[in-house]
């Protein structure tokens, strides 16, 4: 699967909080209400920012097994988490963490999703979790998840993914074919086959209804402005690497959107976040 950097995803990060969908997050905490203790899988983990998103939602005593292909990410995510916890240490695979009255264990696993998908979930967690990561991954990926998933019978709550929908401000001439070209370099191969792209949460949705869950999805939109202005750019160079590396706009295009949009005033970029419990 293609890797993402430490700097872009803290980049990112307080874009993520902010547009988490706010009704999902609510109902993600009163699935699990009352409950003292919960285990929950992490994909794709990325330095964690789903377990620093979701942590002060859930039990008081959680025990988070956080999963990624890159070594390098899973360091960071161990430090990171230890600048966040109010204390944290060691102990043997573990590191043991307090955050807001939480404790907090977190164990961390290098592991290939596209293979290892089963052992991953064979400890049977009460919650699968991922950010940013579905609409990297094939139909038939999403399909089998969303079997194994229902195998242990375990909630999936998963945020930001997503939907294919970009406004830029001011508008520039070439904003809907480098869109259009971005999406068709989101569809090639990302280690999973095919990639769903913007498709992807109306497939997960679908899956998951058809192996009995119930199922919610809501908005959770970047809005970007004048204080996102470095996102702002990364997401411009982002967006014109990938569209140069199609064919599909000539190069003196690219660089004219590209000129621009670096220093766009605003952007919006759509993502949507789905929950999904065994039905009641």
């Amino acid at each position: 699967m293609s890797g993402f950097s430490a700097g872009w995803l803290a980049l990112r990060e307080p874009a993520d909080q902010a547009a988490r969908n706010p009704e999902l997050l609510a109902s993600l905490e009163a699935i699990f209400s009352g409950r003292k203790s919960l285990s929950i899988v992490d994909l794709g983990c990325g330095t964690g920012s789903n377990l620093r998103a979701c942590a002060a939602r859930l039990a008081p005593f959680q025990r988070w097994t956080l999963v990624d292909h890159d070594p390098a990410l899973l360091a960071a995510a161990r430090e990171t988490l230890s600048r966040w916890a109010d204390s944290g240490k060691p102990s043997g695979e573990e590191l043991r963490l307090r955050r807001d009255g939480k404790q907090i264990a977190v164990r961390f696993r290098q592991a290939d999703l596209a293979t290892e998908l089963a052992p991953i979930l064979d400890g049977s967690p009460d919650l699968v979790t991922a950010a940013a990561l579905f609409d990297l991954v094939s139909p038939v990926w999403l399909e089998k998840f969303a079997a194994e998933v229902s195998r242990h019978q375990a909630v999936l709550y998963t945020a930001l993914t997503y939907d294919g929908t970009e406004r830029w401000t001011p508008v520039h001439a070439a904003d809907q074919d480098v869109i259009a070209a971005f999406h068709a370099h989101q569809s090639t191969d990302k280690g999973f086959g095919p990639a769903a792209g913007p498709r992807a949460t109306a497939i997960l949705e679908a899956a998951f209804r058809a192996v009995g869950y119930e199922v919610r999805s809501g908005p959770s939109p970047w809005r970007l402005g004048p204080e996102s202005s470095a996102l702002i750019r990364e997401l411009a160079e982002g967006g014109a690497r990938a569209a140069r590396e199609t064919g599909l706009i000539p190069e003196a295009s690219i660089r004219a959107w590209l000129e621009a949009r670096r220093e766009a005033a605003a952007c919006e970029i759509g993502h949507l976040d789905l929950l999904a419990r065994p039905a009641r």
